[in-house]
């Protein structure tokens, strides 16, 4: 009997110790990608109107707010199902009692209301501490701007990001950033954009030909793209002038460019000496070309340490398959963080700690596995899968806050753009019509 008992403890310590590890991989993402382990519970119940004809407006108004706190992954959302009857419209109307006890059990409240009188319509919206009752006041806002349905969605925007300020730790809120990405609805490849929840998804170029790999500047003023002109060539639109303005050509193939986060410097692919090697040059007039690499095999897809611009992330077949590396901004130091299978498409987290990349882990014929998004820590080179839905998932993209990521999936059939948190949660579809691919984040 004492044997089986040891024989059963013995398999309970390993399978506890088998359980640790993906316990303190979410807590290490969590806590890298500014999520934090636990969510402040917070209820936000529709604003209140008095106006008639304002329906639309609030609608449009409650439905956006709701979805952009609930995208931040910051807060354990309350049910509107559990809020009381009466929801306030202005701080006399709270009862904090009702929405500290149960069934809501909030700690924060975020209410309002909005109003049209003539073409202007106004939101007043309050965030309170529902365990504070002596000063339960945390924020209190005023908004006033057009009576249309797309300046209540920016109103709505402004004020969550205000609350996920406040309640993230003090960093912007993301809900009015934009996505620029590849679409092929017109019929040929062009540069789009849309809101960061995949609202107002409009072309920004109109040139007839192919486009590949927007990169918005980090001031929003300019994005960069590679596109089929005579040769593959670095394209670069104006959004200030709203045309394209004149770059250089370099002569050969080029592809990839990147940003570095200053916006001084523009990174990129090229084969003008004939391998495709990564070089450098001054982001807004395209001098001073300086090569980085010179390896037998190509070298692409660079992207910069946006928190100190003195490394560069790239794509490599030097040893083989395609690997990510890091290197020095100079083309020192180079180190290889993938030693497996096929590794595209890195992109540096805000805060230079994370990595997120394409990777097929076991490639070849008859190997298992999809093509899945995964993040991995710049120093100890851990690694954690993020995407599990099988397709091909390609191209993220950090969102400025470091709590998401776009990217691309053909896991619907077609190519399209999703977004999700950096600890692979709430995975969500923003595109739908025709093939969609290649997103980008902006910084503001």
């Amino acid at each position: 009997m004492g044997s089986v008992m040891l024989r059963k403890f013995a398999v309970f310590v390993l399978l506890l110790m088998a359980c640790l590890p993906l316990a303190a991989q979410t807590d290490w993402i969590r806590t890298g990608t500014n999520l934090g382990v636990e969510k402040v519970r917070l209820a936000v119940p529709d604003f209140k109107t008095t106006a008639s004809g304002s329906e639309s407006l609030l609608t449009a108004f409650n439905t956006t707010l709701w979805n952009d706190l609930y995208q931040a992954g910051l807060f354990d959302l309350v049910s509107k199902s559990f809020n009381p009857v009466q929801a306030p419209g202005q701080p006399s109307e709270v009862n904090l009692a009702q929405w500290g006890g149960p069934p809501p059990n909030a700690s924060m409240l975020a209410f309002g209301n909005l109003n049209v009188g003539g073409s202007e319509v106004t939101v007043q919206g309050w965030l309170y501490d529902v365990k504070n009752p002596q000063s339960p006041q945390v924020l209190g806002k005023q908004y006033k701007d057009g009576a249309t349905v797309e300046n209540a969605r920016l109103i709505a925007h402004k004020f969550a990001d205000e609350i996920i300020f406040r309640l993230g730790g003090g960093l912007p809120g993301i809900a009015e950033t934009k996505i620029y990405f590849i679409s092929n609805r017109t019929g040929h490849k062009e540069v789009w954009e849309m809101d960061y929840d995949g609202s107002n998804q409009k072309p920004v170029t109109h040139l007839g030909s192919i486009a590949l790999s927007p990169r918005i500047s980090p001031d929003n003023a300019r994005v960069a793209f590679s596109w089929m002109s005579n040769g593959w060539e670095i394209g670069m639109y104006s959004n200030e002038l709203g045309r394209l303005v004149s770059f250089p050509r370099f002569g050969g193939t080029n592809s990839a460019p990147a940003f570095s986060s200053d916006g001084t410097k523009l990174a990129f692919s090229s084969s003008r000496s004939g391998d495709p090697e990564i070089y450098t040059v001054d982001a807004v007039s395209g001098s001073g070309l300086k090569r980085l690499t010179d390896v037998k095999g190509p070298d692409t897809s660079p992207v910069w340490n946006p928190k100190t611009n003195s490394q560069i992330a790239f794509v490599s077949g030097r040893t083989g398959l395609p690997q990510i590396f890091t290197m020095d901004a100079d083309g020192s130091n180079v180190q290889k963080m993938t030693d497996q299978g096929y590794a595209i498409s890195p992109s540096w987290s805000p805060n230079g700690q994370f990595l997120a990349f394409a990777w097929i882990r076991h490639y070849g014929p008859g190997a298992p596995g999809a093509q899945d998004i995964y993040i991995m820590d710049v120093a100890s080179h851990q690694w954690v899968q993020l995407t599990h839905d099988g397709g091909r998932n390609d191209f993220p993209s950090w969102s400025p806050d470091g709590r998401h990521i776009v990217f691309q999936s053909s896991r619907t059939g077609r190519d399209q753009i999703w977004s999700m948190l950096a600890d692979g949660s709430q995975q969500t579809q923003l595109t739908n019509a025709s093939g969609n691919s290649m997103p980008n984040w902006s910084l503001k």
